[in-house]
């Protein structure tokens, strides 16, 4: 294993458990303790984590695994996901998507469809996710509208008030949004509060609201809200959701499919 995967891996473990220690991830990284402690004390001075005595704890109450540090956990269900949501496009519409790994993979999917492969254009993206945008520029049946604002490193979404300003001036025909919890009674939310303003305002220029997110999501909140659920047309989500989960949602308006 790679020292990149490696790091991918003990985050993401850091990030579900909270706190690790050096044998036990050894152990279930199928490498030496000496080189997990390396990896910790690394990892420490990027400061994306804290280094306890024989582990470490994750940086803060509130911690937001960087997108780059993402690896494939839940990768086939978000794959599914975002094919669900890419086919609730129709060619020619103007589509908003936030950042996220789902997200991505939706934009990944919208590029794979062959109606989507000619057109004048054969579809509109707005989004605020710088990587996104690098992904679909390539494509010149797409139009991409780049919002302005202030990049964020761990997500890549450009945020402030110049995304304000340029998000003002237009309308949508859909936004799919990418979360990090979504919850019946208390919304769609983000981790960072001015992240979840943007993708509010993604919302309410748009004609449809799509939640794009896997069931490890639903039934949870987060610090910043993004909308209220009622807000949200449907919720595209995997099949290891629970019935009394996709009833609520369903009580509340919002439309769920199940891939």
């Amino acid at each position: 294993m790679s020292r990149d995967a490696r790091w991918k891996a003990l985050l993401e473990l850091l990030v579900e458990r909270g706190r690790l220690e050096v044998e036990q991830a050894a152990a279930e990284l199928e490498v030496s303790p000496a080189t997990i402690r390396r990896d910790f004390d690394q990892l420490a001075e990027q400061q994306m984590l804290v280094r306890t005595r024989g582990g470490a704890v994750v940086h803060g109450v509130s911690y937001e695994l960087p997108l780059r540090y993402k690896t494939a956990r839940h990768a086939s269900e978000k794959q599914r996901i975002a094919k669900a949501v890419a086919d609730l496009v129709a060619p020619g519409e103007a589509v908003g998507l936030t950042g996220g790994t789902t997200t991505t993979e939706v934009a990944r999917a919208l590029a794979l469809r062959p109606d989507l492969a000619s057109g004048s254009p054969a579809l509109t993206v707005v989004t605020n996710a710088l990587n996104i945008a690098s992904e679909l520029a390539v494509r010149p049946q797409f139009k991409i509208v780049l919002t302005g604002g202030v990049a964020r490193p761990q997500s890549y979404e450009l945020v402030g008030p110049l995304a304000d300003g340029v998000l003002s001036q237009i309308t949508m025909d859909v936004a799919v949004l990418g979360v990090v919890a979504f919850d019946v009674t208390h919304g769609a939310a983000a981790h960072d509060e001015a992240e979840a303003a943007i993708n509010r305002l993604l919302c309410e220029r748009a004609g449809r609201v799509i939640v794009a997110a896997d069931s490890s999501k639903l039934g949870r909140r987060a610090f910043a809200r993004i909308c209220a659920a009622e807000s949200v047309d449907t919720l595209v989500t995997d099949a290891a959701v629970d019935e009394e989960t996709v009833r609520r949602f369903t009580e509340a308006g919002v439309g769920v499919v199940v891939v």
